[in-house]
Parts: structure tokens; C-alpha cells; sequence
């Protein structure tokens, strides 16, 4: 991959260290509810976009209460803790790593705007990032369309710019994007479920300086 140019970075779970916050708070929602709670193994393997079904299979029962609404308690009891979150270990090196490089850097979000734009003036990340990337709501349904427009729109080959986050979701997007994806298995998805997709896939964010 030494002909990348551009890499897109996913933010939660692959740069913002936030899974556990995640697991508390839906189990937050579980226990009022009087549903089962997830321990972490669970919480990775039912994990998974669009975050709709991710709750289905967490065990909220839409007939009982909407989507929407569940997904409003969530946001609005996990946003303003996930200002205390910290990064992945080594996040800032890597970043830095790779602006040193001369590669053009850009963070693409299944989160809403204004909400990733608050948890980014958390930290120093300014000027890492040429772009920031992030939906209209908080249904977290997907970014696959976001990410088609900036590889249609960046007038770079699609074999120059590289995807990187925790999800299958990430994966997809690539490939939809048509570009190639490498995974880090430290956020929300399990392992298993990630080497499943044909890219590669590591276990810690600094393994990438050698695979770009």
C-alpha cells in the first residue's frame, strides 16, 4: 500500500477509545428496561451498523418503543461523557506519523456533525485532519454515501486512498467506495467478524506504519 495518498480514518472505537463508555450506556438502557445486559464478548459480537440492528439484536423491542426515541436516550446520556474519553494508545503518533509522510488525512463519521465536531475540540487534532466527515442525525444508519462523494470528489485513483476503522461497516464502505480498508481489532467489533472481510486486519493502531 506505499502508493497511498489519503486515508480516511474512522473515529469511534478506531481513534476515539470509547467502548466502554458504549457498553455502559446500553446496558444502562438494558437494565431499565429489565432486558438482558451484554458483557464485553456479547456487546462486540451484536455490534453493528446500521446501529438499528444493532439494537434489535441487543434486544429492544421496537413494537414497545421506536428507534428514534431509544436512540435519543442513548446520545443524550453518551455525548457529554464521551467528552472524558480518552484516545487509543498511539493514535497521535500515527497521525503524526503519516502527516510527516506527506499523506492527506481525513476523519469520516457515522456520528452527526456538530456531536463529532464537539468531541474533536477535546483534543489535538486540528490540524491533522484536511477534512471531517459526518451525517446529518444520530441514527448512525451509515456513511457509505459520504464516503462515495469524497473519493468521487477528491480526483484522486481510488487505489490512492485507504479506509481504516473497527467495523465490517468500514469495510463495506470501502469497498463501496472502491478502495482498499484495513481494520483495527481494539473498538467495537469483534475479531472474528472482522477477518471475515477480505482486507487485512491488525490489533493495534501502530501496526499501520508498516502496512502504508
Amino acid at each position: 500500500m506505499k502508493q497511498i495518498q489519503t486515508i480516511v480514518w474512522d473515529w469511534n472505537g478506531t481513534l476515539l477509545n470509547d467502548v466502554a463508555l458504549c457498553e455502559h450506556t446500553i446496558n444502562k438502557m438494558l437494565k431499565k428496561r429489565g432486558l438482558p445486559l451484554l458483557d464485553h464478548d456479547a456487546y462486540q459480537r451484536v455490534f453493528q451498523f446500521p446501529i438499528i440492528d444493532y439494537y434489535r439484536k441487543a434486544g429492544f423491542d421496537f413494537d414497545r418503543e421506536p428507534f428514534e426515541a431509544l436512540a435519543k436516550e442513548y446520545m443524550d446520556y453518551y455525548q457529554p461523557r464521551s467528552l472524558q474519553c480518552k484516545l487509543h494508545a498511539h493514535v497521535l503518533d500515527m497521525l503524526e506519523h503519516f502527516r510527516k509522510e506527506g499523506k492527506q488525512q481525513v476523519l469520516l463519521s457515522a456520528s452527526r456533525l456538530d456531536l463529532l465536531q464537539e468531541q474533536l475540540s477535546n483534543y489535538p487534532l486540528s490540524d491533522q485532519f484536511e477534512q471531517v466527515l459526518g451525517i446529518s442525525d444520530y441514527y448512525a444508519r451509515s456513511k457509505a454515501q459520504l464516503a462515495k462523494h469524497f473519493v468521487e470528489e477528491s480526483g484522486q485513483a481510488q487505489d490512492q486512498i485507504v479506509f481504516i476503522g473497527d467495523s465490517v461497516h468500514d469495510y463495506e464502505v470501502a469497498k463501496q467506495a472502491g478502495c482498499a480498508c484495513i481494520l483495527v481489532a481494539n473498538g467495537h467489533e469483534h475479531k472474528e467478524k472482522l477477518l471475515r472481510c477480505d482486507c487485512e486486519t491488525v490489533d493495534r493502531i501502530e501496526e499501520l506504519a508498516s502496512l502504508i
